[in-house]
């Protein structure tokens, strides 16, 4: 996954010694009362920034009635697909019901077919293959599907991956050892490889064949390997730049299976795998990865896996109902991930290749706890760092937050900088010190290119690398102050004085007498949603808001009313921060318990309400804000 989030430590620049001052966390959450107490300051002093809303403005009324003619849809969702850009009839045609044979020919990939070559002599004279993966979803289920297909051609195949702590992200010199004392005489890495020159040199040396798969941007040079295969490469033709690791491997399967003249459709056997990589990574949801991921998702629902089966079942995903993007970037994803960022990700490689549903089950409950053991460490970094953040006026006062503490979990710190990010809406860097030296990830907001900030302050830094949204680094405990202070002058002189902001974004403004069930299903074909193709916005305006409650002192449920229809609505984290004077209503003791609203307008996305086997349309609300 990623050019590199929590792992980017991986390349980059020596840095000098600054001097500063400011402390760091350490990391000792102390009693639960101190605990509770320290996370209600941090949380009451920080508010987090109401966005600004950009409406899309609608298509012209005859492009509307031109699409609902054609496709026999409701109004609201032809105007949906004008303003998402799909504006004629074939136009949202090909966009509604993308095809398998519309993917494009792997032998575009450029030193593909010399792998696949490679790959069938190995299978034909039984050599092993050793497959090295990364550490997170896409590696591990990219190791998988590789794996999984050579042995499936006859060919004797293993997978490996990194240990986060003890081998660091990539290919390393203990994995080529690993490699080669299981008797490799291919080795072929997954998600990775694009810049690990020296092991790929090694594994040659002791006379492995190898094949570097990988998406990630190259270096100034490829690795001296036998065959590199990364749409990324120099020169190479093919079309989707954004394939991910997973799906650079499934592309180098579909020519290794026409080796042995096997149909094309056996291929679709390995969808499932690939969907679950290609959401989980974040690659853009468009053209092909899209289609990918439509059929994946449909393969997913009644998978034959024994581990993507066991899975499903403890991330409570009904055998036979449908699975979509959500399901996998919030329930199945984070307990694969779990397995590389605080426990063996070994676990997981073997909870995917399983035959045996009792084996599966037994990994399945390992990267559960590893899971449940991974909110908990985040969660407590989480407050520790909120603690640290510097606060003024209920605001940020930094342009660019660097936060550090002892002994925090590499494993998590990616996730937190992400939260703090969303709390703040500011670039941040999280650091977690061992000793003298400390490990750090960032992440951005989408105006502040992260890893040219960081490219500026890199004479304080060990070594650092990543891309625009998201980096990793590598400090000396005495340069953090220096370098916490250059960041925060790179960040302000970019950004600017003034708040930054974030921006909601819709698509559509509705009457909740447009939302029924119909539209909710044909609203589907739309997806799966994600990166590229963003789950619709939707804002029904001068609505009455009713029954509110406060579910868990941070989340709103109440009913919405307008012009006699109406739609029940939940706004999660909303009670935390939004507060109920701020849309001109009349409060009480409780503030929103009581409270009476003028209209108001209300942005949200739709889904699914399913309890006690009755299955109701409910609105996911981002924000409210006051009538316009």
């Amino acid at each position: 996954m990623r050019c590199d989030r929590d792992r980017a430590a991986a390349r980059g620049s020596r840095g000098v010694a600054g001097v500063g001052e400011r402390r760091v966390s350490s990391g000792r959450r102390g009693s639960p009362v101190a605990s509770a107490t320290r996370r209600r300051r941090a949380d009451d002093a920080i508010l987090p920034p109401r966005p600004r809303w950009a409406i899309s403005p609608p298509p012209g009324p005859a492009v509307t009635r031109t699409l609902k003619a054609a496709l026999k849809l409701p109004a609201p969702l032809c105007r949906l697909l004008a303003v998402r850009g799909y504006e004629t009839p074939d136009a949202a045609k090909a966009f509604l019901r993308p095809m398998l044979d519309g993917l494009h020919d792997p032998g575009l990939l450029l030193g593909a077919r010399k792998a696949a070559r490679r790959l069938a002599r190995a299978v034909a004279d039984r050599e092993m293959v050793v497959v090295h993966g990364d550490y997170d979803v896409d590696g591990i289920t990219g190791s998988v599907l590789l794996t999984s297909w050579i042995r499936a051609l006859g060919g004797r195949a293993d997978a490996i991956v990194p240990d986060r702590l003890r081998d660091g992200y990539d290919l390393s010199d203990r994995g080529v050892a690993r490699a080669a004392g299981r008797g490799a005489g291919v080795l072929v890495t997954v998600d990775c490889g694009i810049v690990a020159h020296e092991p790929v040199r090694k594994a040659s040396e002791a006379g492995m064949d190898v094949i570097v798969t990988d998406h990630h941007r190259p270096g100034d040079t490829l690795p001296d390997a036998l065959a590199v295969v990364n749409p990324n490469q120099p020169g190479c033709p093919y079309p989707n730049k954004g394939l991910c690791g997973a799906g650079v491997a499934f592309k180098t399967g579909q020519l290794l299976a026409g080796e042995f003249g096997r149909p094309p459709d056996e291929s679709w056997d390995y969808l499932d795998l690939a969907a679950l990589a290609t959401i989980a990574d974040m690659v853009p949801l468009e053209g092909e990865n899209r289609t990918i991921t439509r059929y994946g998702l449909r393969a997913l629902e009644d998978t034959s896996r024994p581990g993507l089966r066991a899975l499903k079942q403890h991330a409570r995903l009904e055998p036979g109902r449908p699975v979509d993007s959500a399901s996998v970037g919030f329930r199945l994803a984070p307990r694969i991930n779990a397995a590389g960022r605080v426990g063996d990700a070994g676990d997981a490689l073997r909870l995917l290749l399983s035959s045996n549903p009792t084996e599966a089950h037994h990994f399945a409950t390992s990267l559960e706890m590893n899971n449940q053991h991974r909110r908990q460490l985040e969660d407590s970094v989480v407050e520790e760092a909120l603690a640290e953040l510097p606060v003024r006026d209920g605001s940020v006062s930094e342009a660019g937050v660097v936060v550090a503490g002892e002994g925090w979990h590499s494993g998590v710190i990616g996730i937190v900088a992400s939260r703090l990010v969303d709390r703040v809406f500011r670039p941040v860097i999280v650091v977690s010190f061992d000793g003298e030296t400390g490990r750090g990830s960032a992440r951005s907001i989408p105006t502040f290119d992260l890893h040219a900030a960081i490219a500026r302050c890199a004479g304080h830094l060990e070594r650092f690398g990543g891309h625009h949204q998201a980096a990793g680094l590598d400090i000396r405990r005495e340069h953090l102050p220096a370098f916490r202070a250059a960041f925060e002058r790179v960040a302000r002189r970019e950004l600017g004085t003034d708040e930054p902001v974030p921006e909601l974004r819709a698509d559509l403004a509705v009457g909740l007498n447009e939302i029924d069930p119909g539209f909710y299903h044909y609203l589907r074909y739309l997806g799966p949603f994600g990166p590229g193709n963003p789950e619709p916005v939707f804002v029904s305006q001068n609505v009455h808001i009713k029954s509110v409650k406060v579910l868990k002192d941070k989340h709103l449920k109440f009913h919405m009313t307008h012009n006699g229809a109406s739609l029940n609505a939940i706004g999660f984290g909303l009670a935390d921060r939004l507060a109920p004077e701020s849309l001109g209503a009349a409060t009480g003791p409780d503030r929103w318990r009581g409270a009476t609203l003028p209209p108001v307008d209300v942005a949200f996305t739709l889904m699914e309400n399913n309890f006690r086997g009755h299955t109701t349309i409910e609105a996911k609300v981002r924000d409210i804000k006051a009538a316009e």
